[in-house]
Order: structure tokens, then C-alpha cells, then sequence
């Protein structure tokens, strides 16, 4: 399994796990998926949880400047930005 693909599936489950969604609806997700603003469990405390999930799964540190609403906009957008941040790492 590819980097990329291993992130994908790491994001997938966190996803899964902070918001309650069947792992068959996280499956479905693709680039264009949207997520806050389109899904009703990604409420502002949801992206909290997520954030602080992404940092202790994922080995992050998300500073609150890299935080806006495009990163959260969707599915392909939040593996962008995961994918970029764990490069750099």
C-alpha cells in the first residue's frame, strides 16, 4: 500500500470515528465529497474533535493559522492538506 493510500485510509477512519458515520458512507466519500457546510455530523465542535484526532492519530501539529474553511470544504481538500502536512514532517 502506497503513503497516499495508507493516509486516505487513515483519514477515512478518523472520520468514521469522530463524526459516527458507517464505514460504508466514509467508503463512498471522494475528492468532491463535501465535508463542513454538507455533512450535519461535522458541526464546529466536530471540527474541533477532528483536528485534535488528526494531531494524535496522524503525528500533526496543526497551527491555528493552516485552519479555514477551504482545508474543511472536502474530502480531497483535507487529504491534500493531511498529505502535505505528513511530507513535511
Amino acid at each position: 500500500m502506497t503513503d497516499q493510500a495508507m493516509i486516505e485510509n487513515e483519514l477515512r477512519a478518523l472520520l468514521r470515528d469522530c463524526l459516527g458515520l458507517s464505514q460504508q458512507r466514509v467508503d463512498a466519500f471522494d475528492a468532491d465529497t463535501g465535508l463542513f457546510g454538507h455533512l450535519p455530523e461535522l458541526d464546529s465542535m466536530a471540527v474541533a474533535t477532528l483536528l485534535t484526532e488528526m494531531e494524535d492519530r496522524l503525528g500533526l501539529v496543526i497551527e491555528d493559522d493552516e485552519i479555514d474553511g477551504e482545508m474543511l470544504e472536502s474530502f480531497g481538500a483535507l487529504l491534500a492538506f493531511v498529505t502535505a502536512k505528513r511530507q513535511a514532517g
